[in-house]
């Protein structure tokens, strides 16, 4: 079954160049294109519930809505979606904004098709892609600037904020900020590449869920779209 597919990107080179790239594989299907992300949200609005997409390809720099502030509202109405940021160099704050906004990675415009496709179906098997060792430092500033607390798998802290990491992220975010790949990091851990895609996938999910920027967001834009 193909995995569904929404491209959302204000210039109409992007999109086709971006199509494309995904007709190249065979398991891809561009179920909604979008301008921007108020484009975007409206589209999904009317789109029936079978045809919704798995993955989201969000340009971070649009007119009227931008990448952030659509990922917000888009992970707050519709959480299912998984939401990859397109950006054409790489803005390590702005990602990072959209990271915390409900985004689960990003790509350069200008990626392979094949590291596209890989990514893709990363996401849509609830793993995660790549993390670069800038996004990691900033995921680990914030969590030593909030003094968030670390928990052990068996006895975890009761804390006031829910973003509590355990010992074994804090170690796998410490390893991606040296610039380690998910096979190298699981070989010094001795745990599988996958395993520690999975706590990089948690790391992001407790970031998501301790950001305030989903509320934000929606306040600032409910007078701009019917939500």
């Amino acid at each position: 079954m193909p995995i569904k597919v929404a491209i959302v990107d204000d210039k109409a080179s992007n999109r086709i160049i971006l199509r494309d790239k995904l007709q190249r594989h065979g398991n891809f299907q561009v179920c909604l294109v979008a301008e921007n992300g108020k484009d975007f949200l409206e589209r999904m609005k009317e789109l029936p519930l079978e045809k919704f997409p798995s993955v989201v390809l969000m340009d971070l720099e649009m007119p009227d809505m931008d990448g952030v502030d659509a990922v917000a509202a888009g992970s707050y109405l519709y959480p299912s979606l998984k939401y990859v940021m397109l950006t054409i160099f790489d803005d390590e704050d702005k990602i990072f904004k959209a990271i915390k906004a409900g985004a689960f990675g990003y790509l350069l415009k200008d990626e392979s098709s094949e590291n596209i496709a890989e990514v893709l179906t990363q996401m849509d098997e609830n793993s995660v892609g790549p993390i670069s060792p800038g996004i990691a430092h900033k995921i680990l500033q914030l969590v030593q600037n909030n003094k968030v607390s670390f928990s052990h798998h068996q006895n975890p802290v009761k804390d006031k904020t829910p973003f509590n990491l355990t010992e074994r992220e804090q170690q796998i975010l410490k390893l991606l900020v040296q610039g380690l790949l998910y096979k190298e990091i699981g070989a010094q851990l001795d745990i599988s590449p996958n395993t520690a895609k999975k706590h990089v996938l948690n790391i992001y999910s407790k970031l998501h869920v301790n950001s305030k920027a989903q509320a934000l967001a929606l306040a600032n834009l409910r007078h701009q779209i019917n939500l």
